[in-house]
């Protein structure tokens, strides 16, 4: 009988040495199956995923299924709500069968405010920066000419030229 040498020299997956803690605090908030934390963007998809996240999944008394609790911000909460027969259908494809019947919408987590702390992540907004007019730029630097602190004259400067700005982009609309 010839053993095996193993290849790891002593090392273990980092996954397979925390599988087993992973599953205990899945299953005290009701995941049983711990792939819906774990890959939560794959299963619902990244626009879902960016404005929510699973809180909890709570078994009823004498009810077939599962109501699965989504936390969300205020604002994402009545586009989720429209969302929520695609989202528990994405859900169950993960378990197999049917197991979520309801999905709730909430904004703060069921168990406490310290859970419900929301950090989703947003797109930036991407602004381009416009090059000043020459015009406007030398009109601006003839009004502050007279300050004489220069602190004044570059809060006097850049005064004129917003306002100067906003007077061209009015005339032509």
């Amino acid at each position: 009988m010839a053993f095996r040498r193993s290849s790891t020299r002593g090392f273990k997956r980092t996954g397979s040495v925390l599988n087993e803690q992973i599953r205990k605090a899945g299953e005290t908030r009701g995941f049983a199956v711990s792939r819906l934390l774990t890959h939560w963007e794959e299963t619902v998809g990244a626009d879902i995923a960016a404005v929510a996240r699973p809180v909890n999944i709570g078994y009823g008394r004498g009810s077939f299924g599962a109501t699965l609790t989504v936390l969300t911000t205020g604002a994402q909460a009545p586009m989720l709500e429209m969302q929520k027969e695609q989202l528990r259908e994405k859900v169950n494809a993960v378990y197999g069968y049917n197991a979520i019947s309801k999905v709730r919408i909430t904004q703060t987590a069921p168990t406490g405010f310290a859970d419900g702390q929301v950090a989703f992540k947003y797109a930036p907004k991407v602004q381009t920066p416009v090059a000043p007019d020459p015009q406007v730029q030398t009109e601006a630097t003839e009004v502050a000419d007279g300050a004489e602190n220069d602190e004044l004259r570059a809060a006097l400067e850049n005064l004129a030229r917003n306002f100067l700005s906003k007077q061209k982009t009015q005339r032509k609309g």
